[in-house]
């Protein structure tokens, strides 16, 4: 099964409420950071080879599912384009200001965790194969943010500067005709439009809130 749609956008521009919107387009499983960590944590051995430059077994990685976005698949866009080929690209953006915002909140806390999340996560990883797979994936997670963003996630004119430079670069890359540069509070309408499928009646979904990504993590 190939690929259909593949999202560029960074984390925090609406990735969540992208996978569920695709699956209730009738695109099947949608993979997503959040498949990761809580069902196939192994599945990170994937992304550590196409990060040392190895050949990755994309369609392995992807059976089952006809759509991926978020990270890290984002991180590997092009390479995952070249394998699908006839794949729709889904660009997710929002306003810079509130996006930063939005990873400050989330995603760079999560990949710095205080004393207390640290010491939680070492008294059930004895006890829990699932704990210590997750962990690899943090850990993974958290060097490439300091990788892409730098080491001072505070320096919040550097991460926007590369937030906007990420975008730019996605758009010079990918061919206009098959992409879409989409805001998710634009709801259904140029989302079906660009797929090419009827407009559902139910309310386009918005999920994964800074408050439910904070719960989250805090489950695990």
């Amino acid at each position: 099964m190939a690929l259909q749609v593949i999202g560029t956008g960074q984390g925090r521009t609406g990735t969540s409420s992208l996978k569920l919107a695709l699956e209730q387009l009738g695109f099947g499983k949608c993979y997503h950071m959040y498949v990761l960590i809580k069902e196939t944590p192994d599945e990170i051995e994937y992304f550590e080879k196409a990060e040392r430059g190895e050949p990755v077994d994309w369609d392995k990685l992807f059976t089952g599912y006809k759509s991926a976005v978020d990270f890290p698949v984002i991180r590997y866009y092009k390479d995952i384009m070249a394998k699908y080929p006839q794949a729709k690209i889904i660009h997710t953006t929002r306003d810079a200001e509130s996006w930063y915002e939005s990873m400050q909140k989330t995603i760079f806390w999560a990949v710095k965790p205080n004393l207390g999340r640290i010491l939680k996560m070492s008294v059930k990883m004895p006890f829990s194969p699932m704990t210590r797979k997750q962990l690899r994936v943090f850990k993974f997670n958290g060097k490439m943010i300091n990788h892409v963003f730098g080491n001072d996630l505070n320096d919040k004119a550097k991460v926007i500067k590369i937030f906007n430079q990420w975008n730019a670069d996605v758009l010079n890359f990918v061919p206009k005709e098959k992409l879409l540069i989409y805001d998710v509070k634009s709801g259904w309408e140029p989302l079906c439009k660009f797929l090419n499928v009827p407009v559902p009646s139910i309310p386009f979904p918005k999920v994964n809130t800074s408050e439910e990504f904070i719960g989250n993590v805090k489950s695990l």
